[in-house]
């Protein structure tokens, strides 16, 4: 019952995490675009103190939409904040982060091949990696280095590459990159609560006073602002990098997740150019090149092997008893119709292992997950050796070159 309560709270804070993800990227996007859209106005319109209008069509209506330089001459009743979508993202976000990494440490967060850290230690070091590296992206923000787009791109960069380095030599390969992101998320949200809100007070507050409001706080939101834009692709490919292990468990993926992040603030990029009417199509293409450049740096070619001799005989003494003793000692634990671990109720993503003929109709996966990338069991956590691993490889092979 207690893994079916925990598989029920992962539902809720993981739906309701994408679903208050979605509104609030999808919020950033629509902002940026309007500002880069925005076009000079009639007379009639600046005399009023619009800065900048724009017509749109949606959904059978047509509208109007108004930018004022600093504040209409009396304030609306009704003001929407857009700020919900952030915290509810970052409240949902931590929730799925700690049931799933600190509730769950001994699956997710620990690879005691890795580091046996203890689960206190373990979900200590975790939580203050993150809070450290808030506190220094805040303090960089509170410096002329912000207003130095370029230079505050290498600092901050520099940071997480380090950062990034550090948590690989921790926690589990996939714990990483969901630790990156939860401090991008974090510097995200922080940037809306400590930034982006209180200057939007104050320019209501100001507005309503009479008093003509200092352009600084505004200045510091829209840059900030443009980093949390700029973080968005990054950001979504992190949320979506569990199901992608090829790269979380490369032996360097702490550093295919630093050019993952480059990649896709450069695309970014090229989107928000053309929003303001610059169509470069060299970012788009050399982004994608470079993506895809990554994807060919990464991926598990053949190599030559020099001792074909002896991996043939090796070969030789692998059969399916062999491969089955293993497999029903380091995967049935989880990977069966009733499974016998404490943390699953149901087969994970209803994969099946109870006799050998399931495992010879996956043995390709297997050879994948278990000898390739190495990230399975799951944390590691029934000790599959790595002369096991060696083993299914092998028995892989005589499998594929079999008539």
């Amino acid at each position: 019952m207690e893994t079916y309560i925990f598989e029920v709270f992962h539902l809720i804070f993981r739906y309701f995490h994408i679903v208050a993800g979605i509104a609030w990227i999808g919020a950033s996007f629509y902002f940026v675009w309007l500002d880069n859209n925005l076009q000079a106005p009639p007379i009639a319109k600046q005399k009023q103190g619009i800065q900048g209008d724009l017509w749109a069509i949606h959904a059978g209506g047509i509208y109007e939409v108004a930018k004022y330089s600093s504040g209409p001459s009396k304030m609306p009743k009704h003001l929407h904040w857009f700020k919900w979508e952030a915290y509810s993202t970052w409240i949902s976000g931590a929730l799925l982060f700690s049931l799933l990494y600190y509730v769950g440490a001994d699956v997710y967060l620990i690879d005691v091949s890795k580091n046996p850290l203890e689960k206190v230690f373990a979900i200590a070091t975790s939580v203050a990696f993150i809070g450290v590296g808030y506190a220094l992206y805040r303090g960089l923000c509170n410096t002329k280095l912000l207003y130095q787009g370029r230079l505050f791109l290498v600092v901050a960069m520099a940071i997480l590459t380090l950062w990034t380095f550090l948590l690989d030599q921790l926690f589990s390969d996939r714990a990483v990159y969901i630790h990156i992101g939860a401090l991008v998320g974090t510097c995200m949200a922080g940037n809306v609560f400590h930034v982006i809100v209180p200057s939007q007070k104050y320019m209501v507050e100001s507005l309503n006073n009479q008093v003509e409001p200092d352009p600084l706080p505004a200045t510091r939101a829209k840059l900030v602002s443009i980093h949390n834009n700029y973080a968005t692709l990054p950001i979504l490919f992190i949320m979506l990098s569990n199901h992608f292990a090829f790269t979380y468990a490369h032996e360097f993926g702490w550093l295919i997740l630093i050019a993952i992040f480059i990649v896709g603030m450069w695309i970014r990029h090229f989107f928000n150019l053309k929003n303001r009417g610059v169509i470069k199509p060299w970012i788009l293409v050399t982004g994608l090149i470079a993506f895809l450049l990554l994807m060919a740096s990464i991926a598990p070619w053949p190599t030559i092997n020099n001792s074909q001799q002896n991996n043939q005989q090796a070969a030789l003494t692998v059969d399916d008893a062999s491969a089955w003793k293993i497999i029903n000692r380091r995967c049935t634990e989880c990977h069966s119709a009733q499974p016998t671990s404490t943390m699953f109720k149901s087969p994970p993503s209803g994969f099946i292992l109870d006799n050998i003929t399931q495992a010879k109709n996956v043995a390709a996966l297997i050879h994948n997950r278990a000898a390739i990338l190495k990230d399975m069991p799951l944390g590691n956590l029934t000790q599959m050796t790595d002369e096991e691993r060696t083993h299914l490889a092998l028995w892989f092979k005589t499998l594929s070159t079999k008539p």
